[in-house]
């Protein structure tokens, strides 16, 4: 008896003298979720989770969202707390710059770490300002993209009009300005702006359509920034080629950019059908105002086409950009003519 008793009491101590395995904790599994309420300055991102895993799992001590404008953001970018209880909840955005893209991620923090959800990405709305140019006092729309600001319409200075069979292709007219509106053949401005063309007003949805010498105002091509004024009023420039290139790369590039510039969902359209991958969510609302050339108008709904203040570097020709219907580009390529009649966007200085 007294055996077994000694048995058992050794067993015991030995129980009681082995190490203790060391306690790891587990990080908490987490889903970013839907971002929803988007405005220029804020948004909310609704139905994040938090799962505790398997394991032995310490408490959390925060979630919350986080986000940047650069990608995979953390907890050291901007971030919100909101609670502690492992279980769906909603983060709401402040202080977002408008028409910005932001990467956001769910977290939450526990004793073991941080662990995050997947990243979601959304552009926060358009904020369009005005501006009045004083030689007609004419309103346009504008919007800033990435660090520039950009007139969100064409121009539409009228000084003078002509039909489009008169240009400076003809004998003696080399050096002239001219100034189209598509469709009209006439020389009366107060005429051209009223003219309508199936029930649309070409002058006010298109603008004016320049020549070279009119949008370039007898200034010479540059690649320097800001560009040559030009046509456009005090303050802002036509943009050259660095310039236009500087708005694609910002919009993912020239094989994409066309979608994130071309008006959408309007009535009357302003593109023809298909007006493929269109959005608009630079807002630099871009038309198809087609072009005026030494034997017609054409391209109205199918193109839309802006003179570039550079010269085509392997040619000596002027610069062009332009976008079609049916193509996700945003083109800037070369004139043959600098006769031709194409429609300007100012970018301000």
């Amino acid at each position: 008896m007294k055996r077994h008793v000694l048995l058992l009491a050794i067993g015991a101590l030995l129980i009681q003298c082995t190490p203790q395995e060391a306690v790891i904790y587990t990080l908490p599994s987490v889903t970013t979720g839907e971002i929803t309420a988007i405005t220029t300055t804020t948004a909310t991102c609704s139905n994040n989770k938090v799962t505790l895993q398997l394991g032995i799992v310490a408490a959390l001590t925060v979630r919350g969202v986080c986000w940047n404008t650069t990608g995979n953001p953390t907890t050291e970018d901007s971030k919100t707390e909101d609670g502690v209880v492992a279980e769906t909840f909603t983060g709401n955005l402040t202080g977002l710059t408008p028409n910005t893209t932001y990467y956001v991620r769910a977290y939450a923090t526990n004793f073991s770490g941080t662990a995050y959800g997947e990243q979601k990405k959304f552009t926060s709305a358009i904020e369009y300002g005005s501006f009045t140019d004083p030689r007609d006092d004419h309103v346009y729309k504008t919007v800033t993209i990435g660090e520039q600001v950009w007139m969100a319409e064409n121009l539409a200075y009228l000084p003078s009009v002509v039909g489009w069979a008169t240009g400076s292709e003809d004998e003696g007219n080399e050096s002239n300005s001219y100034y189209y509106v598509y469709g009209y053949d006439g020389t009366d401005v107060a005429a051209a702006k009223a003219y309508e063309d199936g029930g649309q007003n070409n002058y006010q949805t298109y603008g004016v359509l320049y020549n070279w010498n009119a949008a370039m105002n007898g200034q010479e091509s540059t690649e320097a920034n800001p560009s040559v004024q030009g046509v456009c009023p005090d303050g802002w420039h036509l943009p050259n080629h660095p310039e236009w290139k500087q708005l694609t790369d910002y919009l993912g590039g020239d094989s994409v950019a066309g979608d994130r510039m071309k008006e959408n969902n309007c009535f009357p359209p302003t593109w023809f059908f298909p007006n493929t991958g269109a959005t608009n969510d630079s807002g630099f609302t871009a038309r198809a105002g087609g072009g005026r050339d030494p034997y017609s108008f054409s391209g109205l709904m199918e193109s839309g086409t802006w003179w570039v203040a550079s010269l085509y570097p392997l040619y000596p020709y002027n610069e062009m950009a332009s976008l079609s219907y049916d193509s996700h580009e945003a083109s800037v390529w070369f004139a043959y003519f600098k006769e031709v009649g194409y429609s300007v966007r100012c970018v301000k200085d």
